[in-house]
């Protein structure tokens, strides 16, 4: 039996395990990269390991969230990961350079390669034939540290294209689509393939764009194969003897097959508050807009932004809304700029932002109450724009320039009707990425080497190890699709504190109820409760660490993001599964109890667990965990555990194993 491509370059890195879906494998990781909200606990992390230097092929440091820097402690930040990179021998991308997933796509991915990446939308350079998944903080520094990165073998779908994307139809709607029929749970434990015709057709950053919004997919990654079109790509990248021929055998099998035929395909949208509340566009015409971003890691290329620039070019925007242009990387903006699309932008009354992912996170153009906005973006969660109860869509460059143009949502073949000479857009590349590299640091070019570190950048928390005992209340009750921006938000009055977990911590889901992190803080213990798709959204191992830190001992919920599952194991915080009926039963501030020897039996491998409630009744709870992460969980967290390793090795990396 042949394999898929997947399966292919897993099998290339395979360190241990085998290829059976639903089992733990470990992998060699190539590359790795962090960005500045999730970099700080990566290298102090690292410096905990005591080790000396990277041992991947490269390692990439970006600054992309707080790149504004309103307060001493984002730019000492910026600062200390700059010395980390120095200290260690990572590249180092300078605050303004622009999103680490852009700038990796254009200076680094590479076909074959394995990527590690503490961003969620790390996934993005599969569009390249690199196989990249996003993972907790932690995991990366022990993936540069050398030692193996460790997932559940995924099931590999093929997502058959066929035919080709009629005018105004862009590679944002194939995953648009993709999000409609499959929902943000439909690629939990999966990894999309995308083949067939219709994926030929497409270039690399349109498939970049779907790779990227695949996480909201919950996938573990998506990939495209490698051809001629790639070859192209990285050769205007000045990176053509990079490239590798990759596909999947012809008699490959897959779990599961998706067929979209892209020429049925149609302007879709992405309503408020989910990634896959989409419907046409044309269902929604008329709604009047305020404002418009295009841009982000999802669509803030060259490639992206300039179909919105032609579509304004000799216009001007509707006089209540407010555009902006975000690119996603300095090397976009350069070049806009060299070939005189920021001006013809700027006459139509667009404001060009410097390239960060500040807006995406509600850092910057928050909306203004009782308002639409319509964005280029990933992600629509309620909230996450930096204002509660905001009403964001999730749309193609196309769509949004169409809607800045006319002041409310349009389809843009209506408005292209309407206004009688407004074309098409359609994709095209540069014949060269000549954007300049100055903003980039290599490791030759080193400026530190030691540690700087600022008065709010703190210690890494550890806990103790699991206890024979677990009790105490349910100190919060919550629905499905409880995200990481609920356990944490990324506003920028909080993001500052990302290297400081004590005060971080105090604002611990206080989205979900403010009077929270008081309470567990004051509590001796506790667990929290949660329905389905617990976690889902970023990377951010702080959404476990600051839970850990206020004393949470597990999670009661019906399901789990992976991402946020590994990190609760990180972190050594309990994640049991519990059926609906239990759920529904428990309720906030009753007394829970683990009635087993919770330490005993979780190294012992037990499966189900017993949860008495008030003393009153008793229901059973499930620990899905492999023999590794029951280690880890016993030792109260993986930095334990790895440096328990690495001690007992004689001075080698850790093996975490």
């Amino acid at each position: 039996m042949g394999q898929t491509l997947t399966e292919k370059i897993l099998d290339d890195h395979l360190v241990e395990g085998d290829l059976t879906p639903g089992e733990e494998i470990g992998i060699e990781i190539d590359q790795v990269l962090a960005q500045d909200t999730t970099g700080t606990m990566v290298w102090l992390q690292f410096e905990a390991l005591d080790l000396d230097e990277v041992q991947t092929e490269l390692a990439a440091q970006y600054c992309d969230h707080q790149t504004y820097q309103f307060d001493f402690k984002n730019t000492d930040d910026h600062r200390f990961l700059r010395s980390a990179a120095g200290t260690y021998g990572a590249y180092f991308s300078r605050p303004g350079n622009g999103i680490c997933h852009n700038v990796h796509k254009e200076n680094f991915a590479a076909p074959g390669k394995t990527l590690l990446g503490s961003d969620s939308h790390t996934p993005t350079p599969g569009g390249l034939g690199e196989l990249a998944i996003g993972a907790g903080g932690l995991d990366i520094a022990v993936a540069m540290g050398g030692g193996a990165y460790y997932v559940e073998m995924p099931e590999v779908v093929n997502v058959k294209l066929e035919g080709e994307l009629p005018e105004w139809a862009t590679a944002k709607d194939i995953v648009l689509e993709m999000l409609r029929r499959l929902s943000v749970k439909g690629g939990v434990g999966k990894v999309f393939e995308y083949t067939g015709e219709g994926a030929e057709s497409l270039t690399v950053p349109e498939r970049t764009t779907i790779t990227n919004m695949g996480t909201e997919l919950g996938a573990t990654s998506s990939l495209f194969e490698t051809d001629e079109k790639t070859k192209d790509y990285l050769e205007r990248q000045g990176r053509g003897d990079e490239y590798v021929e990759l596909s999947a055998d012809e008699d490959a099998e897959y779990a599961d097959e998706v067929v979209i035929d892209l020429a049925d395909l149609e302007p879709l949208i992405a309503k408020p508050s989910m990634p896959d509340n989409v419907v046409p566009v044309r269902e929604v015409e008329g709604e009047r807009v305020e404002q418009v971003i295009v841009g982000s890691c999802t669509n803030g290329g060259y490639e992206d932004v300039l179909p919105a620039a032609k579509m304004v070019k000799d216009r001007e925007i509707a006089k209540h809304i407010e555009m902006i242009v975000a690119p996603g990387s300095k090397q976009a903006s350069e070049m806009l700029a060299r070939q005189g699309w920021t001006a013809e932008m700027m006459a139509a009354g667009v404001n060009v932002s410097e390239a960060t992912c500040g807006p995406c996170i509600g850092i910057g153009h928050v909306p203004a109450s009782d308002s639409v906005s319509l964005r280029t973006f990933n992600r629509n969660f309620e909230g996450r724009s930096g204002i509660e109860d905001d009403s964001v869509f999730l749309c193609s460059p196309e769509v949004a320039a169409a809607a800045a143009i006319k002041g409310e949502i349009v389809d843009p073949r209506d408005l292209a009707d309407e206004l009688g000479d407004l074309e098409a857009p359609g994709m095209e590349l540069p014949e060269k990425y000549d954007g300049s590299k100055s903003d980039i640091i290599t490791p030759d070019e080193a400026i530190d080497d030691d540690l700087i570190k600022g008065p709010n950048i703190g210690n890494v928390p550890l806990k103790d190890p699991l206890a024979a005992d677990i009790e105490g209340e349910a100190l919060l009750k919550m629905e499905d699709n409880i995200t990481t921006d609920h356990i944490i938000p990324a506003t920028s009055d909080i993001l500052k504190f990302r290297s400081n977990i004590e005060r971080l911590s105090e604002f611990t889901l206080s989205r979900v109820d403010e009077t929270f992190a008081q309470r567990a803080a004051d509590a001796d213990g506790g667990f929290l409760v949660a329905g389905e798709n617990y976690g889902q959204g970023s990377s951010r191992e702080h959404a476990a660490m600051c839970p850990m830190y206020l004393g949470i001992e597990g999670v009661l919920a019906q399901s789990f993001a992976r991402i946020h599952k590994a990190n609760l194991f990180n972190f050594g915080i309990v994640p049991l599964t519990i059926d609906e009926e239990t759920y529904e039963k428990i309720e906030q501030g009753d007394d829970v109890e683990i009635v087993d020897d919770v330490a005993d039996a979780v190294e012992s491998g037990a499966e189900e667990f017993t949860v008495r409630v008030n003393d009153d009744w008793e229901a059973t709870a499930t620990l899905k965990a492999s023999e590794r992460e029951r280690k880890i969980l016993a030792a109260g967290g993986k930095l334990s555990w790895t440096k328990q390793q690495y001690e007992s090795d004689s001075g080698a990396a850790p093996a975490d194993d």
